[in-house]
């Protein structure tokens, strides 16, 4: 078994304790954005996911500026296609990486909702975002382990002896993470990922995904290696009572019409497309602990784990047991979240899995 990661996720639009509810919105700072990633990194999480979409901050300023706030926490930040330069990209995570002593992971993301991308002036088709993807991705590995100069002739990049500063520092590159639904993140997570986080679905559903991403992987020769991850919402709280009550208010406010229009603005992005099936079809709740809820307010990752402790770890687990071993979780507010889960549900997944995984695992996870 590969040893369990936790990652958190970063806000950089604002926190809340109640979606489209005006007092209980917490406004975007840089103390905000450090409270939480403080709370983060002293609960143990291994790293931190700050968000590219339009709504939010820009995430290199928050990523190096957080980064000389912290120790030891990795920002997982994206490479999206077309917004810069592979060369360009590769020399700043390569000394974005030098200056953090090997504090950076890499999200690709080019699936997200077409709006954001035609806003931004990237008018590159879904498909044709994920073909960039691969070469962009392809150059910046290159450049990473080469020797010497390179050349690259690509259907979007042509690179003739190129070279860049300073050499990486993580060997042979940073993990790559991509968290996707369609066939085209399928084979992209195939040949380049380190780590396919799945947004929340049954854990059969996601048994059978990894199933078929290994097999894609393996046409790559890469079948053992890539891993396999959640990205979910958690809403933990000492009693199923207390932790409904806090979900229910998170929701309050929404209505059919923010629903739509969440549809509306993700139809072009599988991923979103599905966790809003999962609502129509199954309702609130598509397991014991499983909530659709958070997919009338909020577009992305909108499956949510929901109840006290035990139950928290028990659905968690069941994600373990179906291959994945990466999480990365929010929930509201953010910085009280991740200090209850690492408190609360973390010990509880070490006793689950002591003997599964190394000591040395399961220390971190009691931590």
């Amino acid at each position: 078994m590969r040893q369990l990661e936790f990652g958190w996720y970063l806000p950089t639009n604002g926190d809340t304790t109640a979606f489209r509810d005006p007092e209980s919105e917490i406004a975007p700072s840089p103390e905000m954005m450090e409270r939480i990633i403080r709370a983060a990194e002293d609960a143990g999480f291994e790293y931190i996911l700050i968000p590219v979409v339009n709504i939010c901050w820009e995430a290199y300023v928050i990523a190096a500026f957080l980064a000389g706030k912290t120790k030891t926490i990795k920002p997982l930040v994206a490479a999206k296609p077309g917004y810069v330069n592979p060369v360009l990209l590769a020399k700043m995570l390569a000394t974005f990486d030098r200056m953090t002593g090997g504090r950076l992971a890499i999200n690709l993301i080019a699936g997200q909702a077409e709006t954001d991308f035609e806003a931004d002036g990237i008018r590159y088709s879904k498909e044709e975002r994920y073909a960039l993807m691969g070469e962009e991705v392809a150059i910046m590995k290159r450049l990473w382990a080469a020797s010497g100069p390179i050349d690259f002739d690509g259907r979007f990049h042509t690179l003739k002896n190129c070279s860049i500063i300073p050499e990486i520092y993580q060997k042979p590159h940073p993990r790559f993470y991509l968290g996707g639904g369609s066939p085209q993140a399928a084979d992209i997570s195939a040949r380049h990922s380190d780590v396919h986080l799945f947004w929340g679905d049954t854990p059969e559903r996601i048994a059978e995904n990894i199933v078929d991403i290994r097999r894609r992987a393996a046409e790559f020769g890469r079948g053992d290696e890539i891993g396999f991850g959640m990205r979910l919402q958690i809403m933990c709280r000492e009693s199923e009572d207390e932790a409904w009550t806090a979900a229910r208010r998170l929701v309050a406010h929404g209505t059919d019409a923010n629903r739509q229009e969440i549809i509306d603005n993700t139809f072009n992005s599988a991923a979103n497309r599905r966790v809003q099936e999962l609502a129509h079809e199954h309702g609130e709740m598509i397991g014991p602990n499983l909530w659709t809820g958070i997919t009338r307010v909020r577009a992305g990752a909108g499956i949510a784990v929901v109840g006290n402790p035990e139950q928290c770890a028990d659905q968690l687990q069941a994600f373990i047991d179906a291959g994945c071993h990466s999480f990365c979780l929010s929930g509201f507010p953010h910085a009280a979240a991740a200090t209850g889960f690492a408190e609360l549900v973390r010990p509880l997944l070490a006793e689950k899995n002591r003997g599964r995984m190394p000591e040395d695992g399961l220390s971190r996870l009691r931590a």
